[in-house]
């Protein structure tokens, strides 16, 4: 990227992010945080798998022209948004479920105030925290999108089976660094689930040589009726799935990565150092992720006339019927 654009693109980010602060609703709506967290604990209570659902989809909206609650977007007969990509229809219903519930909530307490896209991303700090990850701050003042399509998706998201080199590229667009990107996905895969079709094949018909054969045997049981049953999945920490910890960059070590892409994470000498430094030292892996997260959250946010407070998170208030 050349360097009037880079510069361009951070002066862009900070006068956004200049643009939010941590008390937003204060004022109009003081019932925010505990409504969040109030809605938030008690889903993910009730379905543990909320969490890493809710850090997914929050990813997947910040990644593809920033977050702006983009990907809660319904299809119409008019618009296909972002949801309808074929890696976007795989994510897990909890955490649109949640955010719903939440909205819901909102509007009968302060109606017409708070953001989609701020629920989604006090959410998922709530839920990680909830799950054993590290608290950092989220600013508030998001405004949502008024657009959502399918074909802005492809430029952004990465594979179940993409390179390091294209995971890199792909980050980088988003201003993200090595570092920053393998503390990202491990902190998203700690607590993720993938669905067997991502990773059938490094375990049928031939296993991946670089993947543990005891891991191979319990994914193979695991996902012998994948085909059949597309809603068939597994953790991706196959060790502490419901915990947000470290654990699975000392699987990645191991080789018990499920996902070929988190495996060439430590094969790859660029972002090796970062799994070895992650897997020995948790602090560390916990502070860098908390950096990484905040800096993500504000990344092309919409403020003022550049966005909008949707009555609801699944439509734009203009949408056709």
């Amino acid at each position: 990227m050349a360097w009037p654009l880079l510069l361009l693109l951070f002066s862009s980010l900070a006068f956004s992010h200049a643009q939010l602060t941590l008390d937003y609703y204060a004022k109009t709506c003081p019932q925010f945080d505990a409504i969040v967290r109030d809605i938030t604990q008690q889903k993910q209570m009730q379905f543990p798998t909320t969490a890493a659902a809710t850090l997914r989809v929050f990813f997947h909206d910040c990644a593809v022209d920033g977050c702006d609650a983009s990907i809660l977007i319904k299809p119409t007969s008019f618009n296909k948004p972002e949801l309808e990509y074929d890696i976007n229809q795989s994510l897990a219903g909890d955490a649109f479920d949640l955010i719903t519930r939440i909205k819901t909530a909102l509007e009968l307490a302060c109606p017409g105030v708070v953001s989609c896209a701020d629920v989604l991303a006090t959410a998922t700090r709530n839920l990680i925290v909830q799950t054993g990850g590290p608290h950092y701050k989220v600013p508030l003042g998001r405004k949502d999108s008024l657009v959502s399509n399918v074909s802005n998706v492809e430029a952004h998201l990465t594979r179940a089976n993409a390179t390091v080199d294209l995971m890199i590229k792909k980050f980088q667009l988003m201003g993200i660094d090595v570092k920053d990107m393998v503390v990202l996905i491990g902190g998203g895969h700690t607590i993720g689930f993938v669905h067997c079709k991502e990773f059938a094949n490094r375990i049928f018909p031939t296993p991946d040589p670089t993947m543990n054969p005891i891991l191979v045997e319990r994914l193979r049981t695991m996902c012998a009726n994948y085909t059949n049953n597309k809603d068939m999945a597994a953790f991706l920490d196959v060790i502490s799935p419901g915990n947000f910890d470290n654990v699975l960059f000392k699987n990645l070590m191991k080789g018990i990565g499920v996902l070929g892409s988190d495996q060439l994470l430590y094969n790859d000498p660029r972002t090796r150092p970062f799994v070895e430094l992650y897997a020995k030292d948790s602090n560390a892996f916990a502070t860098d992720f908390a950096v990484a997260m905040e800096k993500l959250s504000v990344y092309q946010v919409k403020i003022g006339n550049q966005g909008e407070v949707r009555k609801r998170c699944d439509a734009v208030n203009n949408a056709h019927a």
